[in-house]
């Protein structure tokens, strides 16, 4: 991963839209974790107001909020190192993004390509997916990020977010922090059991923390071809591959590999190593997460100290803000 040179103010938000899976801890959760040891201001949320846009189930909602913030912490993110707070909680970035949508063009939410690809998936179009965007920049700027950890894949989300960053800016004077996307160079999308990214969005996900039967039976769903046991295979085709490297240094990467071009390697055999280095890497963090099961009091604590810190860099932006659109700070 590359080293960043100085400290950042960072922030990321996850949709408690459905459990956590692979994807999200080697594309998310563990640069998260790599953030907060190098000393970086960090800010993670529960993006509850966006995950509204496809989730209309008041309870599951409730639940799933609760219990990805203990996934985050079972998975090691210390949350006494970083502010972890529930989106709905920092009450403030409504009103920022209420501010940033005045100045916000209809053409470059129309540009954007996450509202377009939901709508082709079929998700009805309304306003809540079509000003996203906006809702996403006033999550960025209301702590003064500086740096945002994204993927290659949602770069236009921060190149949005520069972009109403400066609309506001020279309308009003130079007062949000225009932040930057950063990309660690060793995240690389992960695929999903049908070859697509892994994405709750198409049920395709590995699950940390399901009952190890069904993580046996997500791993063992893995779509494959008809190559017979004896045929040699490219690893590189393969969407097992890429998996199964997830939990492998560079000498078992190898070892792998040669396995698969020698032929002899069944299938079977390549699912059922990567359901053992699954269990053996996420078997801890699994015990730590039925612990905290037991006490929901302490995820209520640390959200409670996360939003406060966010809300600690949030009014003071707030206040700056009014000040320069003309509304009265009371």
């Amino acid at each position: 991963m590359t080293n960043t040179p100085q400290k950042m103010i960072i922030v990321s938000g996850i949709q408690p839209s459905g459990n956590l899976h692979l994807g999200n801890y080697f594309g998310a959760v563990q640069q998260f974790i790599q953030f907060i040891e190098q000393g970086h201001d960090c800010y993670y949320f529960l993006a509850n107001y966006h995950a509204l846009t496809s989730l209309r189930d008041p309870e599951r909602l409730l639940r799933l909020t609760r219990s990805t913030a203990a996934d985050y912490i079972a998975l090691g993110l210390d949350p006494t190192r970083c502010a972890l707070y529930v989106q709905s909680d920092l009450r403030e970035v409504c009103e920022l993004q209420w501010i940033l949508t005045t100045v916000t063009p209809m053409g470059l939410l129309e540009r954007c390509h996450a509202y377009k690809d939901k709508v082709q998936q079929g998700i009805p179009s309304d306003h809540g997916l079509f000003a996203y965007p906006v809702l996403q920049a006033a999550d960025i700027l209301i702590v003064s990020a500086n740096r945002v950890p994204v993927g290659q894949d949602q770069k236009q989300h921060i190149e949005v977010t520069r972009d109403i960053a400066g609309y506001f800016n020279n309308t009003y004077g130079e007062i949000l922090t225009i932040p930057e996307e950063f990309i660690p160079d060793s995240v690389a999308t992960i695929p999903g059991r049908d070859g697509r990214k892994m994405s709750k969005s198409y049920n395709n996900t590995i699950e940390l923390f399901a009952p190890e039967q069904e993580v046996r039976q997500q791993i063992f769903s893995i779509v494959t071809d008809s190559a017979s046991v004896a045929e040699p295979k490219d690893p590189d085709k393969s969407m097992l591959f890429p998996i199964l490297k997830l939990f492998c240094d560079s000498a078992k990467q190898a070892y792998w590999a040669d396995r698969f071009r020698s032929g002899g390697l069944s299938y079977r055999e390549v699912k059922q190593a990567i359901f053992d280095s699954f269990m053996e890497r996420f078997g801890p963090a699994r015990a730590r997460r039925a612990e905290l099961e037991k006490q929901p009091e302490y995820v209520d604590e640390m959200f409670a100290r996360g939003v406060k810190k966010a809300r600690d860099l949030a009014l003071p932006l707030l206040h700056r803000v009014r000040e320069a659109v003309g509304i009265p700070n009371r």
